[in-house]
């Protein structure tokens, strides 16, 4: 993490600063002030930075990345990801980071999972 701050209470109440500020127009109002390219460039780093904590996390738990699942898995996620996938209409629609988790928890629990072999 780019803070080293692992601490679970403190995520927490980042998340509801974060979801409360989010109903606040003038908060809302003052980041639409923020260039288009300016606000690009800080969400490229953001979501490449989050994909990053991602991988290296399951690289330290030890998952095999090239296992047929996992790689299934990561691919279609990373490619709804970076390919701006959409599923939805004008009242309803999924993309970026809510459809790739949705995909993900979807697909983990759907692929069967590797077959143990004894030696």
């Amino acid at each position: 993490m780019l803070t080293r701050n692992f601490n679970p209470r403190v995520m927490l109440w980042t998340a509801i600063i974060a979801i409360v500020l989010a109903f606040v127009a003038k908060m809302g109002a003052g980041l639409q002030t923020i260039p288009v390219p300016v606000m690009g460039g800080i969400m490229i780093l953001l979501f490449g930075s989050i994909a990053v904590v991602g991988l290296n996390t399951l690289v330290k738990s030890g998952e095999d990345l090239t296992a047929p699942r996992n790689l299934t898995i990561i691919a279609l996620i990373l490619v709804f990801g970076i390919g701006g996938m959409h599923i939805g209409g004008n009242e309803f629609s999924l993309q970026g980071v809510s459809l790739c988790a949705i995909l993900g928890i979807i697909l983990n629990a759907v692929l069967p999972k590797a077959v143990q072999t004894e030696q």
